[in-house]
């Protein structure tokens, strides 16, 4: 038993020390690979999605007490009958608001040039008030901004310039900046942080730097975000910015409407010892800005949040991290987040190495990912912003290495076991087969000429039929399946339904016609026509396009095929311009190799090894066949690659795919095509099978509608 239990234990071991190198390598390999096209921005888009998924799923917490927003709305513009407004009614807001006591009044309105009437009543006003902020703008490397109103002083400034990401949304709240001498506006500390900074004073809580110069109020430090935190890749991180901490996405603050203060329709404890933020809502006006939120159940805001509101919600974090407590997003350093990168990769290489089946792999795999994802999620709670999309690319695709890897040497296996097997069957009764013997006569009638195919299945043949006149030439396939009588059984019942199949599809003339099939010496062989032609790779050479017109022929010939074959069922699963023959006798194209002797031994290696075998070229083939799930609309999807490699000259493999959605980018290689034409193929190839045109009716269909001039 000791000695058992010894063997066993070695056994193990030596099981994960086989493992160890090739995870190792593998892991290391993606994670390089992922960290590498992170750095270069690629992820940033998905990062960033993640992260307004998170925000969204963030509990909200409700109005900050501390601040009122009066909103100039779309009903106040339209009482006034004008925009701008005039600055009496400016000066009127103010002096209503006065008698209420705020603590700060921030108008989030331009003044830099006069309104009248009212001008000089509102420039008194601002002057002498000293709890009133204006706002200015900055403006970008080639504009001049907005200038202030010329009475207030830069101590009673802020600007109002937000960040805006790469797809438009703001997430970042820029403190201070130093502003271009060519700019009209000298604020040099924003709206926002202007009007906390003098709420906060009154309670003697004072802002300062600390010797890492980061800014400091109070107790609370606010950490400036730089240009590769965490999901940020290579961003514009000049001036002091922070990532804003969101609070609510429609309830930031109590809102009132200009119309509500001016009537005196308001409580004045609203008012009283409290920031009130002027700003405009009224949509006419477009002072509105993405946010993580989605707001698209405001279809008359599009989906955007007012300016007003934005600088509430940077106001608002200020304030209540300094005097609440309430926490900022943090992040990890690079290293960590390398490592952290890595430790994922090295996960889905175990999970791959030691999990079968397949199915049970897929499912451990799953749960993997949501346990990443319910990681990220907790944290973010915590506001713990780390990466999550590289850690999931780097275990999904160690995975899919370790996989490889293991089904090509098992591949590889299969191959040498087949070959010694197909040597030791031809050597007995006539030659080896894989010499180019013309010795050697299948069923004392079939003449093997040459070798013209081999693979892991077996062996194809262009072979002589001696029994008929002339000796035509045909097409011989042969398939070795296992010597296990078990698995002889299984292949003799799928090659006999097989070969029923066949069969019934060479009744069209542009496939071809199967002439015999027959078991001897414990293989099977498939004899189909030779086509005399050559094959559409010929054709479709690099750097060569074909015409439009002479592509809509191609694909309704290849789509007649398409059509007969998947009304009975079959899907061809390996189409691709060497399958295409250009028939010499009249030029039509015939859809060859329809990979049956392949298909029948998926068949029995998922029967013996119970894993998934994809059939396909790599180029041509769907997305879904490496997963072993082919669908009619794959066969759909080849066609359409090679429609666009006849178009633009350019083999599938080199061109280009969006990162995100995986869909094919082509149309800027022949920008002139026609458009109808382009649509087509488009939707041949999209990603997704669901999107991709169900039928190849519904693609003849459609081109019908394509004109060329």
């Amino acid at each position: 038993m000791r000695l058992l239990f010894k063997a066993s234990q070695s056994s193990r071991l030596r099981k994960i020390t086989e493992a160890i190198p090739p995870i190792l390598v593998a892991s290391a390999a993606v994670c390089g690979l992922v960290i590498g096209v992170r750095h270069l921005g690629r992820l940033e888009g998905l990062e960033l999605n993640y992260f307004d998924r998170f925000v969204q799923l963030h509990p909200d917490e409700g109005s900050d007490p501390r601040l009122l927003v009066v909103a100039v709305t779309q009903d106040d513009i339209q009482a006034l009958d004008r925009w701008p407004a005039s600055d009496r009614t400016i000066d009127q807001l103010l002096q209503k608001l006065k008698q209420y006591r705020p603590r700060i009044i921030g108008l989030d309105i331009y003044r830099d040039l006069p309104v009248e009437p009212g001008n000089a009543e509102l420039t008194a006003r601002l002057q002498v008030n000293d709890n009133i902020v204006a706002v200015c703008k900055v403006g970008d490397d080639k504009g001049l901004g907005v200038a202030p109103p010329t009475v207030v002083p830069k101590t009673r400034l802020g600007f109002s310039d937000l960040v805006l990401d790469r797809d438009g949304v703001v997430r970042r709240g820029l403190l201070f900046m130093t502003p271009e001498k060519t700019s009209k506006c000298p604020a040099t500390t924003s709206f926002s942080l202007q009007l906390a900074l003098k709420y906060l004073s009154q309670q003697g809580v004072r802002a300062q730097l600390t010797p890492d110069k980061n800014l400091k109020i109070g107790t609370a430090t606010f950490p400036a975000i730089a240009s590769n935190s965490s999901g940020y890749q290579n961003v514009d991180a000049r001036g002091y910015q922070v990532l804003i901490n969101y609070r609510s996405p429609t309830a930031v603050a109590r809102q009132v409407s200009l119309s509500d203060v001016l009537s005196d329709s308001i409580n004045p404890s609203w008012v009283e010892d409290k920031i009130v933020l002027v700003g405009v809502t009224a949509t006419e006006i477009k002072d509105y800005f993405y946010t993580p939120y989605d707001l698209s159940q405001q279809p008359e805001t599009k989906g955007k949040m007012a300016g007003v509101l934005v600088h509430a919600q940077i106001l608002s974090q200020l304030l209540s991290t300094t005097l609440d407590g309430r926490s900022l997003f943090w992040y990890w350093s690079e290293t960590t987040e390398i490592l952290w990168i890595w430790a994922w990769s090295l996960l889905g290489g175990a999970i791959a190495w030691y999990v079968r089946p397949s199915w049970l792999l897929g499912v451990i795999g799953a749960s993997a990912l949501l346990g990443l994802g319910s990681i990220c999620f907790v944290l973010f709670l915590q506001k713990g912003w780390i990466p999550l999309v590289p850690p999931a690319l780097g275990l999904v695709g160690t995975s899919g290495a370790i996989v490889a890897y293991q089904a090509y040497f098992k591949a590889r296996q299969i191959s040498a076991k087949t070959n010694n097997s197909a040597e030791q069957s031809f050597s007995s009764p006539t030659t080896a087969a894989g010499t180019q013997s013309t010795r050697t006569i299948l069923k004392e009638r079939y003449q093997i000429v040459r070798n013209i195919g081999a693979g892991g299945f077996g062996h194809t043949f262009l072979a002589e039929d001696t029994q008929r006149p002339g000796k035509p030439y045909c097409v011989v396939k042969q398939l070795i399946p296992s010597s296990d009588e078990r698995y002889m059984q299984l292949a003799r019942r799928l090659f006999q339904s097989e070969a029923e199949a066949l069969e019934i599809l060479g009744s069209f003339d542009r496939i071809p016609q199967l002439l015999a099939y027959f078991e001897q010496d414990r293989q099977f062989y498939l004899v189909e026509e030779f086509i005399q032609g050559h094959p559409l790779s010929e054709e479709l050479v690099p750097g060569k396009r074909l015409s439009e017109t002479e592509v809509v022929a191609l694909l309704k010939d290849v789509l007649l095929v398409l059509d007969f074959i998947h009304q009975r069922s079959v899907i061809h699963r390996d189409i691709k311009p060497s399958n295409i023959i250009r028939r010499q006798s009249d030029n039509s194209l015939v859809l060859v190799d329809f990979g049956s002797v392949k298909q029948l031994q998926t068949q029995i290696t998922m029967a013996q090894e119970k894993y998934t075998v994809a059939i396909g070229t790599m180029g041509y083939a769907a997305p879904e066949q490496f997963f072993g799930k082919p669908v009619f609309s794959s066969d759909i999807y080849a066609l359409g690659t090679i429609g666009i490699q006849a178009v633009t000259g350019i083999p599938p493999t080199e061109l280009d795919e969006d990162p995100t959605t995986h869909e094919v980018i082509w149309r800027h290689h022949v920008p002139a095509i026609n458009d109808t034409l382009a649509a087509i193929l488009n939707k041949m190839v999209r990603y997704y099978p669901s999107n991709r045109f169900q039928s190849a009716t519904a693609v003849l269909r459609a081109l019908e509608s394509v004109y060329i001039y």
